[in-house]
């Protein structure tokens, strides 16, 4: 016979009462009582894992406004980036930088981000584009910006690792950007060393032929102004700033 017993008052009564019961019992009944067994109770514990989290997608929205009067915008590279410069006054150029700042090419810049994203094209004197960039589960990224000034040796503008971690879903945040000398090319001005339309010369050259860092941008001098060799006219000319940008968090 076997009796399974869980209550742990009774256990602990019938284990005292035991020896005792044995002393007075009969033969037979000391059989019987011998085959009684006390159960233990064992607690399990089960550990649940926590539920993953599903990854939230962080967006932004930049838009770019050309500010000059005849200098067209390269497409535009918006990259996300963790730490690091894409550009910074007294650096030396990376081939990236070099590449778009000569020659309008921003591939090599976007590939350097955890996410990135191309402005469609040009952007003409006056005109603005919009360009959506997404990134997951990311909300302290670097913000940077680049596009050249294609009537130019090698200047381009932007926007160097703004940190976005204060910008809350919703907001949005503008600024302007002045005109720096990528340092990779002499601004020479003169006819098939430029890309863009007033002159649509050659653009990249691994060649570097000037102070090797970026600085801020000197401004161009023109023919009207004196260089008999520009291609470039007064029409050419920018000042300080040259975009209008404005960065909003979409979600």
């Amino acid at each position: 016979m076997l009796i399974k017993i869980k209550n742990q008052k009774l256990k602990l009564a019938l284990m005292l009462a035991l020896p005792l019961a044995l002393s007075a019992c009969s033969d037979d009944e000391v059989e019987v009582i011998k085959e009684v067994e006390v159960i233990k109770e064992v607690e399990v514990i089960v550990e649940v894992p926590a539920p993953v989290p599903t990854p939230v997608d962080v967006s932004y929205e930049v838009t770019i406004t050309n500010l000059t009067n005849a200098q067209p915008l390269s497409p535009a590279a918006v990259v996300l980036h963790a730490d690091g410069n894409l550009f910074e006054v007294g650096m030396v150029p990376s081939v990236e930088l070099e590449k778009m700042a000569e020659g309008g090419m921003n591939t090599g810049l976007l590939a350097l981000g955890m996410a990135s994203a191309s402005g469609a094209g040009a952007i003409g004197p006056g005109a603005s584009e919009t360009i959506s960039v997404k990134v997951q589960d990311i909300t302290d990224a670097k913000l940077s910006i680049t596009t050249m000034l294609v009537n130019t040796n090698d200047a381009f503008t932007g926007l160097n690792a703004l940190d976005l971690s204060s910008l809350a879903a919703g907001d949005s945040w503008s600024t302007t950007a002045g005109v720096y000398d990528a340092g990779t090319e002499v601004n020479s001005e003169m006819a098939g060393t430029m890309p863009g339309p007033a002159d649509g010369g050659e653009g990249f050259n691994p060649t570097r032929t000037d102070t090797g860092f970026v600085s801020m941008h000197p401004g161009v001098v023109t023919s009207d102004d004196g260089l008999t060799n520009s291609v470039l006219t007064v029409q050419h000319k920018f000042d300080n700033p040259a975009i209008h940008i404005m960065v909003t968090r979409t979600e």
